[in-house]
């Protein structure tokens, strides 16, 4: 059966997915006004780092709502995105706001059913998917895709950077499977005005976190468990000595061996520079909250 042999909800369900962005607009045309030169948004691709300072950011936002409209897309309109977060898909996700329209977030690693559910229930009547798979999930649903390059048309391409430690820097490794991942992501990054960076793929997260050192990290419930483990793989087996003398270190961090073995490991794992965590609230069935995560909260404090 495929998703137009069902009958349609008389009027779309979108509370569940929909994103909240009130301010982020005018937000974006304050940054662009004061630090226009400044950069907004950093992303790895195809093994080198790009930059989008904030006027950038505005301009393009304004190219792609210009897009949009000329693909139908107006204040009556819902936009439904997946994938990972980086530059392109946020940047669509604003100009969605700027025609006026309601704006989605779909999370990238739905199977067959349960995207033609939500499908169903939301009746998007655009879409943008990142990621071969995700996008061939969507198409076999029958669902539409947006271009992003035919939206935005012939522009300069991003900058290329040569990396260098920033002092308000925040990184994520999220996607849209994190629910209020990209309420949560315009609300820091439009709020604070720092540069917010992403890495190349899910894969190279770690390594790219390294190069870029930041000084925010913004985590969701889940994705704080995929550091915690990846933490525990770089410290030694439990029950060696050496892992004794690392659980040590951070239990007791005062010491000038404990502090060297700390900081080994943070810088190990790009977290060398962190001053602010941002985590997502954990329900009471959550795990309990990994030890290098107090740890660094204590330090900040």
């Amino acid at each position: 059966m495929s998703v137009h042999e069902l009958k349609r909800p008389p009027i779309a369900d979108t509370g569940e997915w929909r994103v909240n962005a009130p301010q982020a607009l005018e937000q974006l045309r304050h940054w662009a006004q004061v630090n226009p030169l400044q950069p907004a948004l950093r992303h790895k691709r195809h093994g080198q780092w790009f930059i989008w300072r904030w006027i950038d950011v505005l301009r393009d936002v304004e190219r792609l709502a210009d897009g949009l409209r000329q693909q139908g897309f107006d204040e009556d309109s819902r936009l439904a995105v997946s994938g990972a977060f980086e530059p392109n898909l946020l940047l669509l996700a604003l100009a969605a706001r700027q025609v006026g329209g309601e704006l989605l977030a779909i999370a990238d690693n739905l199977d067959a059913q349960a995207l033609h559910n939500v499908l169903w229930r939301a009746r998007p009547t655009h879409a943008f998917a990142q990621g071969r798979q995700t996008r061939q999930r969507w198409l076999n649903q029958g669902q539409a895709l947006l271009d992003f390059d035919e939206l935005l048309g012939p522009v300069e391409t991003p900058q290329r950077l040569r990396l260098g430690v920033s002092d308000a820097q925040w990184w994520s490794e999220e996607g849209t499977e994190w629910q209020a991942g990209l309420t949560v992501l315009f609300e820091q990054w439009l709020t604070r005005g720092h540069t917010l960076a992403f890495p190349e793929s899910p894969g190279s997260a770690s390594r790219d976190r390294r190069e870029v050192a930041p000084s925010g990290l913004l985590l969701s419930a889940g994705r704080l468990q995929v550091l915690a483990a990846e933490i525990d793989s770089r410290l030694a087996p439990p029950g060696t000595w050496r892992r004794r003398l690392c659980d040590w270190a951070i239990a007791r961090p005062e010491k000038g061996l404990q502090r060297l073995i700390k900081h080994r490991v943070r810088r190990l794992l790009g977290f060398h520079n962190l001053q602010v965590i941002w985590q997502a609230s954990r329900s009471a069935e959550s795990q309990p909250e990994p030890t290098w995560l107090a740890e660094f909260k204590r330090d900040i404090a």
